[in-house]
C-alpha cells in the first residue's frame, strides 16, 4: 500500500527518490549535501521555476538551480528589485511602487517618485542602503492572498499602480512577498533570503511609462545589477568599460557608419556611405550563398493595402501598437507602411498555378519593414522604426519541411562562421499548451510543425534549450542565440514554420495525386535585420570588421605632395582588384596620417614616397601587425585577395 505522506521526486540525472510531502528544494539539496544546499537559490519543479523554500506536495521533477543556471540569475536578480525598492521606501517616504523585474544583465524597479527626484548621483546612498538591508539576511516569503485583502492592503498603503495591476488578477492566484519590514504584490519566485547578495552597483535611470502605454504617467526606471561576490562584480565593471568602447552608437559615429537625424524622425537610421558599402558588401555575401541554395530574388513595396495585413492576421495582433493606417483621396481607401514582408510573398506565389514539383520554391528579399516602437524603447541600430530584413519564405510540401528546415540551418551556421560567431545556441520556441488561445491553427498542424523543428535541430546536433510559450502566434520556431566577444547574448537569426498563412491566403499546389493541397510555409531571415546584426557586428569586432566587409580596406599615405600623382596610380591599380579605400592628400606627417588611418580600422596603410614612387612599390603596414616590408602593386593585390578570402 502506498504510504500517502510521501511523494516521489525525478532529478535531472533520472534518479527517483521518495521524501515526506511538503519537502522543500531547499530541504532536497541539504540531504544531498550541504555545499549544494549553501549554493541553491531557486529550483525548477515541473519545469516551474520556484521559491527553493516552496513545499511540494505532489510527485515531481525537480531541478535545483544557482547562480550558474539562467533560471538561478534571474530568480536572484528579480529579489535583489524588491531590495532596491525596500531601499527606496526607506529613503524616499511615499514612493509608490510599479513593477520590479529581472531582465537579460540585472533589474530594474519602476517608481513614481512623486515630489522627490533621483539621479546618478544617489546612487552610492541606495547602494549602501541595499547593502545594509541586505545583511539582515530576512527571508523571502511568500504568502497567498485573497483579491479582496490584497486590494484592502494596497488602498491603506496609497498604492494606486499595485491596485490597478490587482484589478487584473484572478482571487485565488495572489501572492505577496515579504522581506523584513517590505511586501510586495508579487507571484515570485525569490532566494531564500536577502544575505545572498553581497555586491550592488546601480547602472543607469530613465523615464518609462507606467505599462509602457504613452497615455499613462512618466515613472523613474532604475537599473541595476548584483553580484554574489564582490569579485565578480568588479569584473563586470571591467566588462562594463570595455563595452563602452565597443558601444555601436560612438564606434558608427567614430567610423562614420550611420546618423539620426530628428528631422527625419526617431528611429530611422540614416545610412552614411561608409556604412552604405557596409550593408551592400553583406547583402551580397547573403545573396550570393541564397543564390547557391536556390533562393529566386523577389522586390515587394514599402506600403500594402490594410486589406492585405487583415488576411494574414497581422491587423488584428499588432494593429494598435502599429504605424496607422494611410487614407488616400479614395474614400474607404487604406494604405499601411509594410510591417512585414510574408504576406507580400504569399500573393507572388499566387501569380501562378504551382505544382509538386516546383516546390520547394524559395522567395528572398531584403525588404526594409516599419514598426512603431515606443520612444523609450529605442536604442541605436538595435531598436528601430524602419529596418531591413534579411528575409525569405520558403513554400513546400509537408514531407519536404525538415529537410528544408535543416537547410536554413546549415545557411545561418555558415553565416556565423564567416562573420565571427563562434559561442552560439538555439531556442526551440513552442506554444504554450496551458494557453493555445493566444495561437491560430489545428493542433495537428502545430505538432507536425514542432516536431521537424525538433528533430531538425538535433540532426545538426544543436545546443538547444526550449521554451514554451516562446513561439509566433501562427508558428513554432527556432531563435539562434549569439554570445559575443564580452560574454553578451543576442538573439541574431529566426526559423519559423507556418501553416496559418498558407490556410488564410488559400495557396495550394497540384499533388501528385493531381488533387490541391496546401503548402507549408517557412520563414527565415539569418541576420534578422541589417541594422540589428550590424549593431552586433560593430560590437562584437569593435569596429575592426573582417577585411573582405571592411568600408575602407586600405589607405594609401603619400609622404608628401610629389608622390600625389603615384598614389593615384596605385589606387587605380589596386581598385581594378576590387580593393576599397582612399588616399590621404592631407598636409600632415606621416605618422599622423598613419595614426588616424589607426583609429578608423582601416586593415591597411599604404605608404609611398621616394624609393616606392621610383620602384613601384609599396611600403605596407597592417593594423595590429605593424610594418610588412616593401611590396610590389601586384604582390600586394595577391596577398590581400588571400587573406580578404571569406572562411565560411
Amino acid at each position: 500500500m502506498k504510504d500517502e505522506s510521501l511523494i516521489k521526486i525525478t532529478l535531472p540525472d533520472g534518479s527517483v527518490r521518495e521524501y515526506e510531502k511538503g519537502i522543500t528544494a531547499q530541504g532536497i539539496a541539504l540531504i544531498i549535501s550541504e555545499g549544494l544546499a549553501r549554493n541553491v537559490i531557486a529550483a525548477k519543479v515541473n519545469g516551474e521555476v520556484w521559491d527553493p523554500t516552496r513545499a511540494i506536495e505532489n510527485d515531481s521533477l525537480v531541478v535545483l538551480l544557482t547562480w550558474n543556471d539562467e533560471d538561478g540569475k534571474s530568480t536572484f536578480w528579480h529579489s535583489s528589485a524588491h531590495l532596491l525598492a525596500e531601499a527606496l521606501e526607506a529613503l524616499y517616504p511615499g514612493v509608490k511602487l510599479g513593477t520590479g523585474p529581472s531582465i537579460e544583465r540585472g533589474f530594474y524597479y519602476d517608481v513614481d517618485l512623486g515630489e522627490n527626484t533621483i539621479s546618478s548621483d544617489d546612487f552610492p546612498k541606495i547602494e549602501a542602503k541595499m547593502l545594509e538591508l541586505a545583511r539582515q539576511k530576512s527571508e523571502f516569503k511568500r504568502i497567498p492572498i485573497s483579491k479582496q485583502d490584497a486590494i484592502d492592503f494596497f488602498t491603506k498603503k496609497g498604492d494606486e499602480y499595485k491596485l490597478e495591476l490587482i484589478d487584473g488578477l484572478e482571487d485565488g492566484s495572489i501572492t505577496l512577498y515579504e522581506q523584513g519590514a517590505f511586501t510586495d504584490l508579487c507571484r515570485g519566485p525569490h532566494i531564500p533570503n536577502t544575505g545572498i547578495i553581497k555586491a550592488i552597483k546601480l547602472t543607469n535611470i530613465a523615464g518609462a511609462y507606467w505599462r509602457n502605454k504613452q497615455e499613462n504617467k512618466m515613472l523613474t526606471r532604475i537599473y541595476g545589477i548584483t553580484f554574489p561576490k564582490q569579485k565578480e562584480l568588479e569584473e563586470y565593471v571591467t566588462l562594463m568599460e570595455e563595452a563602452k568602447k565597443r558601444d555601436h552608437r560612438k564606434l558608427g559615429k567614430e567610423l562614420e557608419l550611420f546618423a539620426f537625424s530628428e528631422k527625419v524622425g526617431q528611429g530611422l537610421p540614416l545610412w552614411l556611405p561608409k556604412g552604405a558599402m557596409l550593408r551592400e558588401r553583406l547583402q551580397a555575401f547573403l545573396s550570393k550563398a541564397q543564390s547557391r541554395a536556390g533562393y529566386l530574388p523577389v522586390v515587394t513595396p514599402h506600403i500594402g493595402s490594410k486589406d492585405l495585413y487583415v488576411t494574414s492576421g497581422h491587423w488584428d495582433k499588432y494593429g494598435k501598437d502599429s504605424f496607422q493606417p494611410i487614407k488616400t483621396p479614395n474614400p474607404g481607401e487604406e494604405y499601411l507602411l509594410k510591417p512585414m514582408n510574408c504576406p507580400h510573398h504569399c500573393e507572388i506565389y499566387k501569380t501562378s498555378p504551382r505544382s509538386y514539383k516546383d516546390l520547394p520554391l524559395r522567395f528572398s528579399e531584403f525588404g526594409t519593414v516599419y514598426r512603431y516602437e515606443q520612444s523609450g524603447e529605442l536604442h541605436g541600430l538595435t531598436r528601430v522604426r524602419g529596418f531591413t530584413q534579411d528575409d525569405a519564405h520558403i513554400f513546400c510540401r509537408p514531407d519536404q519541411v525538415k529537410e528544408e528546415f535543416i537547410r536554413v540551418i546549415d545557411l545561418v551556421l555558415y553565416v556565423f562562421k564567416s562573420l565571427g560567431f563562434e559561442d552560439y545556441s538555439a531556442q526551440i520556441s513552442l506554444r504554450d499548451p496551458n494557453d493555445k488561445q493566444k495561437y491560430i491553427g489545428r493542433d495537428e498542424d502545430w505538432e507536425r510543425a514542432e516536431s521537424a523543428i525538433i528533430e531538425a535541430s538535433a540532426e545538426r546536433g544543436l545546443s538547444t534549450v526550449t521554451e514554451l510559450g516562446e513561439a509566433a502566434f501562427y508558428g513554432p520556431k527556432l531563435d539562434f542565440m549569439v554570445r559575443d566577444a564580452l560574454g553578451r547574448k543576442w538573439q541574431l537569426g529566426t526559423i519559423q514554420v507556418d501553416y496559418q498563412l498558407p490556410q488564410r491566403f488559400e495557396l495550394e499546389y497540384t499533388g501528385s495525386d493531381n488533387q490541391k493541397h496546401r503548402p507549408v510555409m517557412i520563414h527565415r531571415a539569418p541576420f534578422g535585420s541589417m541594422e540589428r546584426f550590424i549593431a552586433i557586428l560593430i560590437e562584437n569586432s569593435a569596429g575592426q570588421f573582417p577585411l573582405w566587409l571592411s568600408p575602407d580596406q586600405i589607405a594609401i599615405l603619400p609622404i608628401s605632395e610629389k608622390y600625389a600623382e603615384y598614389a593615384e596610380q596605385v589606387f587605380l591599380q589596386l581598385q581594378e582588384h576590387d580593393i576599397r579605400g582612399f588616399i590621404d592628400h592631407r598636409d600632415e606627417k606621416i605618422g599622423r596620417k598613419i595614426r588616424d588611418a589607426e583609429v578608423t580600422k582601416v586593415p591597411f596603410m599604404l605608404i609611398v614616397g621616394e624609393k616606392e614612387a621610383a620602384e613601384g612599390t609599396l611600403s605596407v603596414r597592417r593594423k595590429g601587425e605593424g610594418d610588412l616590408g616593401s611590396m610590389a602593386i601586384e604582390e600586394f593585390a595577391s596577398y590581400f585577395q588571400k587573406e580578404a578570402k571569406i572562411i565560411g
